[in-house]
């Protein structure tokens, strides 16, 4: 296979640079909504969800997203049983973030034909998710939109998104607000790919019945997303002072800059990436700086803890400390890296 060499994700398709103006964009606009009252948001865009007040005690957390062309590689297999699962980490693992409790998800389903087996897959997964995060799903809406959806192959398309609830005390909320230099980052591993960078990995991996490790590339790519809720809500109900949450997902490492706090984090020791990355790695000659912004690289998520709260933490998420809160506002450093939000990695001899 050719090498697609710097910038593999932009000539995949998906130009992370141009979407980030492209939400700038849209928030600008949203952010101007005149509601003729005091908005009852409590924080600003760009977290991992967002708090509304509800009263002086209770907020409301929101957070919304779908599994991405993940579903591609559930239409090329015929397999629809797992991507629910996805649907719901990518939203509950979000929403924990935040503090909040997730109790309840609505799902919306595009698809080009509305087949009764494929949906009973899809319900699977939504129902094995649901369990694993402790939430419901009271509702939800079906769309059939022959002319907007398209499948690999045709007419298998579908589209897989949702929107999740939960409750936070006001004076609980977590957003990164407390962390300083010194504390402690605490990685819990990742269960592969998750949902983040498949447009890139599809390239790079077009055969999914190649074999690979146990069983076949397809079945590595189909992996669901690991769900961190329980582990998260008892460490939140602990002793131990959780200053920050971080899903880590596209991005990668760099979405520790969503967190409140001015400081750097420096990843000394973080959990290996699994075999997978490897192999993207060699199939498009994509450089460590792009990977490690594309991908979760074997992390899914990391908490932010004072030192003597660390080793508490790591047990309980089933982690490791993997590195510690710098001084240099906004710089992550890892693997000979170093990045911003919005900048992306760069070897340390021309980073930031």
């Amino acid at each position: 296979m050719a090498v697609m060499g710097d910038g593999a994700y932009a000539e995949s398709g998906v130009d992370t640079a141009q979407s980030e103006a492209a939400v700038k964009a849209l928030v600008s606009v949203l952010g101007t909504i005149d509601l003729g009252r005091s908005p009852r948001a409590v924080l600003g865009s760009g977290h991992y969800a967002n708090v509304l007040r509800l009263d002086d005690v209770t907020g409301l957390a929101l957070s919304t997203d779908g599994v991405g062309s993940k579903v591609i590689v559930a239409e090329q297999l015929g397999r629809f049983d797992t991507v629910g699962i996805d649907c719901i980490a990518m939203n509950v693992n979000d929403l924990v973030c935040v503090g909040a409790e997730p109790i309840a998800l609505l799902d919306y389903i595009a698809v080009e034909q509305a087949d009764p087996e494929m949906l009973r897959q899809v319900a699977k997964g939504l129902k094995a998710g649901a369990e694993q995060a402790g939430i419901e799903i009271p509702g939800g809406e079906l769309a059939q939109l022959p002319e907007v959806i398209r499948g690999h192959p045709s007419p298998r398309g579908f589209d897989l998104v949702g929107a999740c609830v939960g409750l936070v005390k006001l004076d609980a909320i977590v957003t990164g607000d407390r962390i300083e230099p010194g504390d402690a980052v605490v990685g819990v591993a990742s269960s592969g790919l998750h949902s983040n960078g498949y447009t890139l990995a599809r390239r790079a991996l077009p055969n999914l019945d190649e074999p690979f490790g146990d069983g076949t590339v397809g079945d590595v790519l189909i992996e669901p997303t690991r769900i961190y809720v329980r582990e998260v809500m008892e460490l939140l109900r602990s002793d131990v002072d959780v200053r920050g949450l971080a899903h880590i997902t596209g991005d990668g490492f760099l979405n520790l800059g969503r967190l409140e706090a001015e400081v750097g984090y420096r990843i000394s020791d973080p959990p290996p990436p699994q075999p997978i990355f490897e192999l993207i790695a060699s199939r498009t000659g994509t450089p460590p700086e792009e990977l490690y912004e594309v991908f979760n690289m074997g992390c899914g998520l990391c908490c932010v803890v004072p030192p003597a709260d660390a080793a508490g933490a790591a047990a309980t998420l089933g982690g490791q400390v993997i590195g510690e809160v710098t001084e240099r506002a906004g710089v992550v450093e890892i693997a000979g890296l170093e990045g911003r939000r919005g900048a992306g990695f760069a070897p340390v001899s021309s980073s930031l």
